[in-house]
């Protein structure tokens, strides 16, 4: 959702015209990726956090959306001249599942009976961009596909001229949103070859090139944002927390050479099961803004290993591992000692490992640069061997 709603704001925002059809409005609910734990030993709890959602939270503006269903619309008479084609074509076959309870617009496609808005025509503040919420379309009819041989489904000329009649409609709608003034999209038989003018195709085929290399560099710049989020990754060692901080853990954990993913078997929940030939660990990751990390999570984690070890399948228990970020938010050099004292004494009592999550990172910086086989070996001998707050080998210069 996150990403949607970013890639629909840079669209807008970047001159694009985005169009969505208002489909049924579905509420639901989605875990925090917090937890909270109650209880110790047999009675100890863990509760997921959950919140209300809904799926139309990719949508980049804030609108009061109320679920509802009818066929009987008309255009607003104000500022809707942009649908007017669309509408013209298309509004027959449309079908509201949503009102859009917006106090700062009255709407572009309002109800019959009540005058409410169910569609929308949004401009962007900084360019000529809109995003235009439309009322449902139904692009599944049967009448759309025929079989052909072979069980192959084709287009049907019904289908065709559907598909054909909806990109002109859109391409109308872009037109005249682009247009400085309230105009009359141009009809589409307007801009056949007939009325065509030469420098009007040598523009369009200038622009038909540009957008070809846009698109090209679109998709490059794509590839390495991707490529730049995957790789600075570990840095989250640093700030993060919850599943970031999870993440960050993994991918350090392979570069050390170890076998490492998150678990979730027979409803028990582990934040990273990593594995080497010095043997299997189960690890455990908390962040705290401006605290270290306290007793609660060291109990939880003897939890997660002694529930694991009841699992049929493993033969020997798990060594625990407690990765802190304590004082997240803080430069490095203001940081106080990551782990409360309880937790490096009960660590020592329970023989768990304290890894501090930027000790990590250092490791893991210098390996992901180095194929150094040798160091990655003793960082995790200094995992697998220590008891308390590991202090991994300085790295080489």
């Amino acid at each position: 959702m996150d990403h949607w709603r970013r890639e629909i704001l840079d669209s807008v925002n970047g001159g694009k015209t985005v169009i969505v059809f208002m489909t049924d409005l579905i509420y639901l609910s989605i875990a925090t990726g917090e937890k909270t734990y109650s209880g110790s030993g047999r009675n100890s709890r863990v509760t997921r956090i959950v919140t209300d959602y809904d799926n139309y939270r990719f949508l980049p503006y804030s609108l009061k959306l109320t679920p509802s269903i009818g066929r009987g619309m008309a255009l607003s008479v104000e500022k809707s001249e942009p649908l007017v084609e669309y509408w013209n074509e298309f509004g027959e076959a449309s079908t509201y599942k949503i009102i859009i309870n917006d106090a700062g617009s009255p709407g572009h496609i309002l109800t019959r009976n009540g005058n409410k808005p169910v569609g929308l025509l949004l401009r962007s503040k900084v360019s000529n961009g809109a995003l235009v919420l439309l009322p449902d379309l139904d692009v599944d009819a049967e009448e759309f596909t025929t079989a052909g041989k072979g069980n192959q489904t084709l287009w049907s000329k019904e289908g065709q001229r559907f598909f054909s009649a909806l990109v002109s409609a859109a391409v109308s709608i872009d037109k005249a949103i682009k247009s400085s003034g309230e105009v009359t999209p141009e009809p589409s038989w307007s801009a056949t070859a007939r009325f065509k003018l030469k420098a009007e195709i040598e523009i369009e085929g200038r622009l038909s090139a540009l957008n070809a290399e846009l698109d090209r560099i679109n998709g490059e710049t794509s590839d390495l944002k991707a490529r730049l989020s995957d790789v600075s990754l570990l840095r989250g060692l640093l700030y993060e927390k919850g599943p970031q901080l999870e993440k960050a853990i993994i991918k350090s954990l392979r570069l050390l050479g170890y076998s490492a993913e998150h678990s979730n078997i027979d409803n028990i929940e582990l934040d990273v099961v990593f594995a080497s030939d010095d043997g299997r660990l189960i690890g455990e990751a908390e962040g705290k803004d401006s605290k270290p990390i306290n007793i609660t999570k060291l109990r939880q984690l003897a939890l997660n290993v002694h529930e694991d070890f009841e699992r049929e399948d493993v033969k020997k228990i798990a060594k625990g591992v407690l990765f802190g970020n304590g004082y997240r938010l803080l430069p490095i050099e203001e940081r106080e000692e990551p782990f409360t004292d309880k937790c490096l004494s009960a660590s020592t009592a329970s023989s768990t490992a304290l890894v501090s999550t930027p000790d990590l990172f250092l490791v893991a910086q210098y390996l992901s640069d180095n194929a150094d086989s040798d160091f990655a070996k003793k960082c995790r001998l200094a995992i697998s061997s220590t008891v308390g707050r590991v202090c991994f080998p300085p790295v080489p210069k």
